[in-house]
């Protein structure tokens, strides 16, 4: 058996199919694999002792082209050993993000974040911190490797970072650590939030037992009783395993302090930033113009209320359909109407979106055991992507279906980049997606029948809109106050919950019914307990108001614009966020283009207030 659904679901819907990877979990191909991971990371082990890289002190090699020769190796190894590392890593996750009862998966992972961990001590700790040693010396040394040329951002930045790191013992230890701490409550969040079955009463009256993740899509249910219900349901739910999921949010908030802090960060944010490939400067100016746009979006938030009989929106009420409500959309209608739409911006992102049904590279449903939300990762092996989302009919799902194709179109557009080229930060890992997203929205918006269905569409549209900057801010300020806090002691559960509250409240202003917030929204999203991501939230933000302004360049340009993204596309690892939105002569650090990015927002709500 090769999983649980096997190809198909109870719905007749696809399941990502992985057999061109490995054939199973206990395969022999699969069990080869581990073990030639094993071997290039005791090669690349062997290979730094060998040659004497030691962070602890001066390189003892003078000679440029010595030193090229070393550094060249030492990238070329790196980069076959991640390659093996990522292509293992996404087969063991198409099993534990959709089956968290597969045990054998959960051992396979716990197997590979073990030996993961020695190799990226070997290029985050150990290879970084000797190359920051070679300072001044480094552009010259490139001109003798056309290895270490071609990784030259890679080397760059890899010298700026080592500033950012402990003894090489320090390091390795936390290091080994964080397999029994950090990534064990990520582990334990990510199990306790994808086996809760609750029980709840469907249109009929009758009680059955759903997923977690079935309950959270009754949230765009077109019936405002199953809305209520399912919020509910989930309120009950996240209530009976508050105290687990605070334990575990406590562990990996407070290592991730505890670890910046001893790296000599200003703070967490001082990390995410420079992970983001950002600056302080670029964040604030798009903090300042989001903050400026909630009246913007209070206003929707109003108007919306009004159109469902409410002065403000309770929680439930939120992620509620407007207008024409009574379509669902077909799995094969879905899949049409993104081919068709992404052909009108490019016939080869519509043959690659192809492609990826006729494989059966996306998984569609949700189901008991599998997580919440949705994902693309990258299989390195084979250059193909793989999608996880939670279908359910609905335009959102259209829209969703079409964000996640445009994080594996961007992957297609790195094909025959090495592991360390491609290597994405998450503000410009977003453009790609958002883009599809766009191009999804805006043809369903033109091809609405009458005022009403326009005004689902819209509707839909400004629920994602609204998630990305107000209910993003509100993320952002929510771990802020949570990384104060839990500098100084544990939180309880009802200190996070009063603290997201807070930033509801902050954020969503007169817009929401202060009664029916949704205080628990800190125990699910798994972007909280990422051990290396702090502050996951506004690189979002980022990638929906870059994505809005790059299309507006495609307006005025068309088919021209077209080989500049993709380029852009394919560059994405290859520069700091400001470098490359240059090129379209943007600047980051200026409000004016982050406000002129919500003003296209800004339209849509005007038009959803005049229907």
């Amino acid at each position: 058996m090769y999983r649980r659904c096997h190809l198909t679901n109870e719905n007749n819907h696809p399941c990502w199919d992985l057999t061109n990877v490995y054939p199973g979990l206990t395969s022999s191909k699969f069990k080869n694999a581990k073990k030639e991971f094993i071997i290039l990371v005791a090669g690349l082990e062997k290979f730094i002792v060998d040659e004497d890289i030691d962070p602890s002190q001066k390189p003892s090699e003078s000679d440029p082209v010595k030193l090229a020769e070393i550094i060249g190796g030492f990238i070329k190894r790196v980069n076959a050993a991640y390659n093996l590392a990522y292509t293992l890593r996404a087969y063991i996750r198409s099993f534990t993000s959709t089956d968290s009862y597969n045990n054998e998966a959960q051992k396979a992972m716990s197997e590979w974040q073990q030996l993961f961990v020695r190799l990226k001590q070997q290029r985050d700790v150990i290879f970084r911190g000797w190359v920051g040693k070679l300072g001044e010396m480094l552009p010259h040394i490139l001109e003798h490797s056309d290895t270490a040329k071609a990784h030259a951002f890679y080397l760059a930045e890899s010298v700026e970072q080592s500033k950012y790191l402990m003894s090489p013992a320090e390091e390795e230890l936390a290091g080994e650590l964080s397999l029994s701490g950090i990534r064990a409550w990520e582990n334990l969040q990510r199990i306790i939030t994808t086996q809760i079955n609750w029980g709840i009463e469907d249109e009929e009256g009758k009680t059955k037992k759903l997923p977690i993740t079935a309950i959270l899509n009754l949230r765009s249910h077109a019936s405002e009783t199953m809305r209520k219900r399912g919020y509910e349901a989930e309120m009950h739910a996240w209530k009976s395993v508050e105290n687990q999921l605070a334990a575990c949010l406590n562990g990996v908030k407070g290592s991730q302090s505890t670890l910046n802090n001893r790296r000599g960060r200003e703070d967490c944010l001082h990390f995410s930033i420079d992970l983001a490939r950002v600056d302080r400067a670029t964040l604030e100016a798009m903090l300042h113009a989001m903050k400026n746009s909630f009246p913007m979006f209070r206003k929707y938030f109003k108007a919306k209320a009004k159109r469902l009989g409410k002065k403000s929106l309770p929680w439930w009420e939120v992620f509620a359909p407007l207008g024409k409500t009574d379509r669902t959309y077909s799995y094969t209608e879905a899949q049409e109407f993104v081919l068709d739409n992404f052909a009108t911006f490019s016939q080869e992102m519509a043959d690659f979106a192809k492609r990826s049904f006729e494989k059966n590279w996306i998984d569609v449903s949700p189901r008991d055991g599998k997580r919440a939300g949705a994902f693309c990762m990258h299989v390195p092996s084979v250059e193909e992507s793989r999608i996880m989302m939670n279908y359910d009919g609905s335009l959102d799902g259209i829209f969703t279906l079409a964000h996640e194709l445009g994080h594996a179109y961007h992957n297609d557009c790195r094909v025959g980049m090495t592991m360390l080229q491609r290597d994405t930060p998450m503000t410009l890992a977003e453009t790609a997606s958002v883009m599809c997203e766009t191009i999804i929205t805006r043809a369903a918006i033109e091809e609405a029948g009458s005022p009403d269905e326009e005004l689902a569409i819209l509707e839909t549209s400004l629920i994602g809109d609204a998630q990305v900057v107000v209910d993003i801010y509100s993320s952002y300020l929510f771990e802020q106050e949570v990384f104060e806090r839990r500098a100084k002691a544990d939180l309880s559960a009802d200190e996070f919950c009063a603290i997201m509250e807070w930033a509801q409240k902050e954020t969503y202003g007169e817009g929401l019914d202060e009664d029916y917030l949704h205080k628990y929204m800190w125990t699910w999203k798994p972007h909280y307990y990422i051990p290396g991501l702090p502050f996951y939230n506004y690189p979002y933000a980022f990638g929906l108001l870059f994505s809005t302004g790059l299309y507006a360049i495609y307006q005025e340009r068309g088919d021209a614009f077209i080989p500049e993204y993709k380029d852009l596309l394919s560059s994405t690892g290859l520069g700091t966020a400001a470098d490359l939105a240059s090129r379209f002569k943007i600047d980051l650090r200026s409000p004016d283009f982050w406000e002129s990015s919500l003003n296209v927002i800004g339209e849509k709500i005007d038009r959803y207030v005049a229907l």
